[in-house]
C-alpha cells in the first residue's frame, strides 16, 4: 500500500511545513476543484502522468493556465515529436498508487515511483501558495513553493523547475535541453493488461493490444528460410517412383477394384427398377 492522505498530511506537519487544507467532494478535474477552493489562498495546478515508448514514466506539475505543448516538451526531452503519451491507468495505480484524478507531486513519495522523473512548473515559484490534491481527490491543500521543495527533499527528490511553455530550437548543434530529466531506468512492473482507453496515440485516438497481438501471430507463423526452400522444390523430385516390373499388377488391382464397386453399386438398384429400365428400352 502506498502513502495515504492522512500519513502524507502528518509527513507535512512532522516537517514543519505550513500548509492550509479544506475537504470538498471527490472531484475529477480542475474547474471542479476550483468550484470548491475558490476561497483558498493560492493558485490551482494541474497535473500530468505520461509515459514514453521505453515505458519511462513522468509526472508534469504546472499551473492551470500554463500550455504543455506534449509534442514540444517531447523533442526537448530528445523522445521525438511523439515520444510522450498518457500513461495507462493500470500504471498509475501501481506505479504512483493513487486514484484517478489524484496525481500530484507528492505522488512520487512512493518506493515504487523512485524512477519517475518529476517536471515542476517555475511559474509555482512566483505564486504566494499552490494547491494540490494530498494524494486523494476529496481535499486540497495550499503551500508555497519553499514548503513543496522541503518535502521532495526530506524524500531524496532535488526540486527542478522549468518552463514548461518554452519551445527552444533543437538540432545538431542545440540538443533537447531537457534529456538529463530522462529516467535512466524504467520501473519494474507486474504484468499488467493494456487496456485500449487508458493509451493513446498522438492523435488521441484509443490504442488496442490486438495490433500487438496480431504481430505477434505473423512473426509466430513465418515460415523459416529452410521451410520455403522445401515448399519451393519441384513436385517430380519428390514424387516416388514404380518399377515397371509392378505396373501391369498395379493396373489390374485397380480394374478389380472398380469393377468390385460397381458391382456393389449395381446390387443396390431395386430389381423393380431395372425391369422397368428395360420395358422402356
Amino acid at each position: 500500500m502506498g502513502y495515504s492522505k492522512d500519513q502524507l498530511l502528518a509527513r507535512l506537519k512532522e516537517l514543519q511545513i505550513e500548509f492550509s487544507q479544506y475537504e470538498h467532494p471527490v472531484v475529477l478535474t480542475v474547474e471542479a476543484q476550483a468550484k470548491y477552493v475558490g476561497n483558498m489562498v493560492g493558485v490551482l495546478s494541474k497535473n500530468l502522468f505520461l509515459k514514453d515508448k521505453k515505458h519511462r514514466y513522468y509526472v508534469v506539475s504546472a499551473l492551470a493556465d500554463t500550455k504543455v505543448d506534449l509534442k514540444v516538451l517531447s523533442q526537448r526531452l530528445g523522445l521525438g515529436k511523439g515520444g510522450l503519451r498518457m500513461a495507462p491507468e493500470e500504471a498509475l495505480g501501481e506505479i504512483l498508487q493513487v486514484p484517478l484524478g489524484c496525481v500530484t507531486p507528492f505522488a512520487v513519495v512512493n518506493e515504487s515511483a523512485r524512477h519517475v522523473s518529476l517536471l515542476l512548473d517555475q511559474g509555482f515559484k512566483s505564486q504566494e501558495c499552490c494547491i494540490f490534491h494530498p494524494l486523494s481527490n476529496d481535499m486540497s491543500i495550499s503551500l508555497n513553493a519553499q514548503g513543496l521543495d522541503t518535502f521532495l527533499k526530506s524524500i531524496g527528490r532535488n526540486p527542478s523547475y522549468i518552463d514548461l511553455e518554452a519551445n527552444p530550437p533543437i538540432g545538431k548543434d542545440q540538443p533537447p535541453d531537457l534529456a538529463a530529466f530522462v529516467p535512466s531506468d524504467s520501473p519494474v512492473l507486474s504484468d499488467l493488461p493494456e487496456k485500449a482507453p487508458s493509451a493513446q496515440d498522438s492523435t488521441g485516438k484509443s490504442v488496442g493490444a490486438a495490433t500487438n497481438s496480431a504481430a505477434v501471430t505473423a512473426k509466430a507463423v513465418k515460415p523459416s528460410g529452410n521451410a520455403q526452400n522445401v515448399k519451393e522444390k519441384p513436385v517430380d523430385s519428390v514424387r516416388p517412383s514404380i518399377p515397371a516390373a509392378d505396373a501391369g499388377k498395379f493396373v489390374e488391382e485397380l480394374l478389380d477394384r472398380a469393377s468390385a464397386l460397381l458391382i456393389s453399386e449395381i446390387s443396390r438398384i431395386p430389381l423393380s427398377n431395372m425391369v422397368d429400365s428395360l420395358e422402356l428400352r
